[in-house]
């Protein structure tokens, strides 16, 4: 199978979840989080008559130019079942956003979800590769500049980027453009000081999959010892048997899948 064929696919069996979960689940689509036209977040909702119910927002992968929230919805075929609503966030790939542009419409965004709904009893992160990274830099966020600071209980970083310096020299930084001092503001591997300031209640799992290539399982290890040798932090790896960097996400539309379960048993939805 060639890597565009492999891409094909990927991006099929995520159209394919997402389709699921538009049919099972009650959908609000396009609400915005602000005043850009990619601005937008779609939001999966249960049929539970509780308000007391756990949010997740999930973060698109596709090295920052690829994918949109419209095949970001698969991770709600089983959590809307129980109980749990999934929000997907679009933001401004590249070349249309650079690096600076997406970090803070994700961040904007999470405080559009808490403003909007209020009553959740937890929010939660799960970013795919580019959203892994994207979902490190909002628990690394000072939110002394926002309205709010949200609260975040649990977050997912699945197959994610948390050094943005190796990719400066690769064909991924083509539409990106970042400078190296663009690459370390936006590296969460810079900022672990002020995740621990900002996120130090949160239970953090880094995932990678067994067959992801030696650079992605380098940066999850990397990251994972740095959050972990930093005192007051709650951090786990899930190294996930028998996936690669594709399937380790897409099977999150299987109840029964390792990563949906510990999802679930961190909600206490288990």
């Amino acid at each position: 199978m060639s890597a565009d064929d492999v891409i094909k696919s990927h991006v099929t069996a995520l159209k394919e979840g997402t389709e699921r979960a538009r049919g099972l689940a009650q959908t609000l689509l396009n609400v915005p989080y602000g005043e850009g036209e990619g601005e937008k977040l779609d939001v999966y909702v249960p049929t539970t008559t509780s308000l007391d119910v756990p949010l997740v927002i999930y973060l698109h992968g596709g090295y920052w130019q690829f994918l949109s929230k419209e095949e970001s919805g698969f991770m709600a075929v089983p959590l809307v079942h129980k109980g749990v609503v999934v929000v997907a966030v679009g933001y401004d790939i590249a070349p249309k956003g650079n690096m600076d542009v997406m970090v803070s419409q994700v961040r904007r965004s999470v405080v559009s979800v808490i403003q909007q709904y209020s009553h959740i009893s937890g929010l939660y992160l799960c970013g795919h590769s580019a959203g892994a990274h994207l979902a490190a830099m909002i628990l690394s966020t000072d939110w002394s500049q926002y309205s709010v600071t949200p609260q975040i209980k649990g977050a997912f970083l699945v197959s994610g980027i948390y050094d943005l310096l190796p990719i400066l020299s690769t064909y991924v930084n083509e539409p990106l453009k970042m400078t190296e001092e663009v690459a370390l503001r936006n590296s969460p591997s810079q900022l672990v000081p002020q995740l621990k300031l900002s996120s130090s209640n949160c239970d953090i799992v880094v995932a990678v999959a067994q067959n992801d290539s030696p650079e992605f399982r380098k940066q999850s290890e990397d990251y994972y010892k740095a959050l972990e040798s930093t005192e007051g932090l709650k951090v786990t790896l899930e190294d996930v048997p028998n996936t690669d960097h594709f399937n380790i996400i897409e099977q999150l539309v299987d109840g029964d899948y390792h990563l949906t379960q510990l999802l679930l048993k961190m909600m206490g939805k288990s």
